[in-house]
């Protein structure tokens, strides 16, 4: 065999020995949901053997780390879409993410023109705690210097660090130069995007991923609608892509009653396990509809086939994602994690939710691209039957195989597709406008009582379009809003960006929801 064939088998039989190697012995490191330690994986002597011949006798230096990534993204690549393997230098922002915290000090920014600017801080938080404020501009952090910074992830960097430490930091505050010390702790990561009343008896809660503490976070604020006079409820799940399945089991266990089953699941190696209700549950009764699109996936859709098979809920919006398979976790020695797919939820009725991956990955991820695209409301229709058919009590014949075929079909605005409302979406021209409109006005915008208020009666007009496009043209974008539906978005997308620099996220999506196409029909499907 020549020399240029044994280069080229050598890499991939070490690959697949590190591989397999890499399984023997692991331990669980974290105690997090999803996350589990993995058994010695019997048969794996001979791939040792060949491993360590080949870092012992191999003729020329072997890179383990990039040949061990390699092997094992290729592996994982033969099974679902969903198996994946994360490099320990992705693994920390995944774990926050689920965990739904981080430590750090609690501010959002931006920079412009090579100046950090604090867009929004944390009620509660440490910055907020410290002083800092909206407008803020941040000109050192401890010895480092933030002004003619680039990247952003830099800046991250210098905030982060264990909470009950301290930073330092120098600001440029309603025009005076001073300093900040403020002790950094642990900073939540919201699930709960926006909790308010509609009107009299409708509330509105929109989640935005199950992590640990989604169902704490669920859980305040139904009571709190429900002081208020809820009795009809609009959960939005739209653009949802999952998380944590035992927080969204214990969101539909406030839903319904007895002990009815909410979901199961199974897999060839798992074996079959049933969720049911628990308790007696805070909104048993009243008017429930839930929003959900394409973005919709996993719990997301747990919660939806739940209270579909059991009629407990109208699901208003678009067919959901597809992902029907469970992950677990685990954690590996060198600290890089392997979430594996061990099994498919079924919903009580025994629907598979998930859609077919057989034909591929790339063919499977543009699934969900090309009916956008196509803005296809056939494909959020019963009369897609993309597999078998299953009846409620009530008499509602629902499919599987495919997502969550809503109740009711609200298509696509096709104001999304403008080519010219898309420039603006380069280098976050809205939001940087309203940001700067926001500190323009500031008094203005703070004589509302509240978002709502805010809501019904501030009005961007034709000027400020005019601004937004005077604006962009500087940051070298030339943007023509040529029809009048065009516009009425960008003016709403301004107000809601001002509203969410006002009153956080809950003061943007009142705002955004009053024109909103899926909101709308939400509401009106109350009591129907």
């Amino acid at each position: 065999m020549s020399n240029r064939k044994i280069n080229a088998a050598t890499p991939i039989l070490f690959s697949i020995a590190v591989v397999l190697g890499m399984f023997i012995g692991y331990k669980l490191r974290s105690n997090m949901p999803m996350t589990k330690s993995f058994l010695t994986s019997p048969g794996s002597n001979t791939l040792n053997e060949v491993m360590q011949l080949i870092k012992q006798r191999y003729v020329d230096k072997v890179n383990v780390d990039s040949a061990s990534s390699n092997a094992i993204n290729g592996l994982v690549n033969t099974l679902d879409p969903h198996s994946v393997y994360i490099p320990t230098s992705e693994l920390t922002d995944i774990t926050e993410d689920l965990e739904g915290q981080f430590q750090g000090i609690g501010i959002e920014f931006n920079i412009f023109n090579d100046t950090v600017h604090i867009l929004s801080v944390l009620e509660n938080g440490p910055a907020k705690n410290a002083g800092l404020t909206v407008g803020d501009r941040i000109l050192a952090v401890n010895d480092s210097i933030a002004t003619g910074l680039k990247d952003s992830e830099q800046l991250k960097k210098w905030v982060k660090g264990p909470a009950g430490s301290t930073v330092n930091i120098r600001l440029m505050h309603e025009g005076k130069i001073i300093s900040k010390s403020v002790v950094r702790g642990s900073i939540p990561i919201t699930s709960l995007d926006a909790s308010y009343m509609i009107d009299k008896t409708k509330g509105y809660i929109r989640l935005n991923r199950f992590s640990s503490n989604t169902y704490k976070e669920f859980l305040e604020a139904l009571e709190k609608l429900k002081a208020a006079g809820m009795t009809s409820l609009v959960l939005d799940l739209r653009d949802n892509g999952g998380g944590i399945l035992e927080e969204a089991i214990d969101i539909i266990d406030e839903f319904i009653g007895g002990e009815k089953l909410i979901v199961y699941t199974e897999g060839q190696n798992s074996p079959k396990k049933e969720y049911k209700a628990k308790r007696a549950g805070l909104f048993e009764t009243g008017d429930l509809v839930v929003l959900m699109n394409e973005g919709s996936a996993s719990a997301s859709e747990v919660i939806a086939g739940a209270l579909q098979d059991h009629d407990r809920a109208t699901i208003v919006g678009r067919r959901s994602f597809g992902k029907g398979l469970v992950q677990e976790q685990y954690v590996l020695s060198d600290g890089s994690a392997l979430r594996l797919t061990i099994a498919r939820y079924y919903t009580p009725l025994g629907r598979s939710i998930q859609k077919p991956y057989n034909e591929g990955h790339a063919k499977y991820n543009m699934e969900v691209m090309n009916r956008v695209h196509n803005n296809d409301s056939a494909a959020s229709n019963a009369g897609t039957k993309l597999g078998k058919a299953f009846k409620t009590a009530k008499g509602k014949v629902l499919y599987g195989g495919g997502g969550i075929t809503p109740d009711a079909v609200v298509e696509i605005n096709p104001v999304i597709f403008d080519t010219n409302l898309n420039a603006l979406y380069q280098k976050n021209i809205i939001g940087n406008f309203a940001y700067r409109y926001f500190l323009n006005n500031n008094g203005k915008i703070k004589a509302f009582a509240d978002a709502a208020a805010f809501a019904s009666g501030f009005n961007v007009d034709d000027n400020v379009i005019k601004q937004l496009m005077d604006f962009a043209q500087n940051q070298g974008i030339i943007v023509k809003l040529n029809s009048p539906a065009s516009i009425n978005w960008t003016k709403q997308r301004i107000k809601a960006m001002v509203a969410r620099i006002a009153w956080n996220e809950t003061g943007y999506f009142q705002v955004l929801n009053k024109s909103d196409d899926g909101f709308v029909r939400a509401v009106e499907a109350i009591g129907k």
